[in-house]
């Protein structure tokens, strides 16, 4: 049904210029999120070797127009080879973010890591699915809320959200059935919200919608609303947000060095049969073919949604 949207508004199926990396090195997390589509979790092992790695910063100083990579999980700062990835990385001179979930801080031999971070000007991608504390607690867990607010004080206290130079950005994912309002308008609330409350300041939010893979479609499937869900992401189509979704500019790449079109396909083990790194001389060599399905509607519904927020 999504390929059907796609062809009747005229909107390329084909990848344009590859420009991101993400890289999911590894599923482990201190965390457990209901709305985890990657169904991470403190019991989970699966982790990206240094062979890999080096692998895969072999492939991107052979690919020309490589300039990001994101750094992804699980909290991918529980990765042995977490600091070692990012001083090869901040050596190629490429951009570098970590998608944090902000606890992992407080964790045993993770003290040192927002001053590693600064070090690397690595920009930080936060997860704060809500400003107040009921909300997010019962999506992520007690207590989550307020360690959050304290690793937030401790990026700020280090520069991160006051310049350029040390990105930090936020990611709100809705709570339930719902889309996510206008990222302009929720910014807005955030930033009054927490600086008011908190004293807490950052650069930018993202909206994420959240997709029907995962943890959060199994709390869907159990509460009756899966299919529900599905719908609303179907009837809430946008061509604008169609012509702008991540996967025209980025790849994914697993913690067996498995290619991905995202990290959502990732999840689903879409293709079956992957490329693997092993198999690429350089990233140029991706194709421009991309694997489509219908859990695509997520990306495409309302203001649309990518990892780096809303698309219009």
């Amino acid at each position: 049904m999504f390929l059907k949207y796609m062809t009747e508004n005229e909107i390329s199926l084909k990848r344009n210029t590859l420009d991101t990396i993400q890289l999911n090195i590894g599923r482990k997390c201190n965390q457990s999120c209901k709305h985890c589509h990657v169904e991470a979790g403190p019991e989970r092992t699966e982790q990206m070797n240094k062979e890999t790695l080096d692998k895969i910063l072999t492939l991107i100083s052979k690919s020309a127009h490589i300039q990001r990579v994101e750094l992804t999980g699980g909290a991918p700062e529980l990765n042995e080879n977490f600091r070692y990835l990012i001083t090869k990385l901040k050596k190629m001179k490429k951009q570098i973010a970590v998608r944090s979930n902000l606890t992992v801080f407080f964790e045993e031999d993770q003290g040192t890591t927002p001053q590693f971070l600064k070090e690397n000007m690595v920009e930080i991608i936060a997860s704060l699915p809500c400003y107040t504390e009921e909300n997010v607690d019962k999506q992520r867990g007690n207590g989550v809320f307020t360690k959050s607010i304290k690793a937030l004080e401790i990026l700020n206290d280090l520069g991160y959200g006051r310049n350029e130079d040390y990105l930090l950005n936020l990611v709100y994912n809705p709570q339930g059935l719902g889309l996510p309002g206008k990222q302009e308008d929720l910014e807005k609330d955030y930033k009054l919200v927490l600086m008011k409350e908190y004293g807490i300041i950052f650069n930018s939010l993202f909206t994420i919608t959240n997709m029907p893979i995962g943890n959060f479609a199994k709390e869907l499937e159990s509460n009756n609303q899966l299919e529900e869900y599905k719908k609303i992401l179907v009837n809430s189509f946008n061509p604008s947000a169609g012509n702008n979704i991540m996967c025209k500019s980025l790849i994914s790449i697993d913690y067996q060095g498995n290619i991905y079109d995202c990290d959502f396909n990732q999840m689903l083990n879409l293709p079956k049969k992957p490329i693997n790194i092993e198999n690429l001389d350089s990233f140029d060599q991706i194709s421009e073919d991309i694997i489509f399905e219908d859990h695509c509607f997520a990306c495409t519904a309302g203001y649309g949604s990518s990892c780096n927020g809303a698309l219009i």
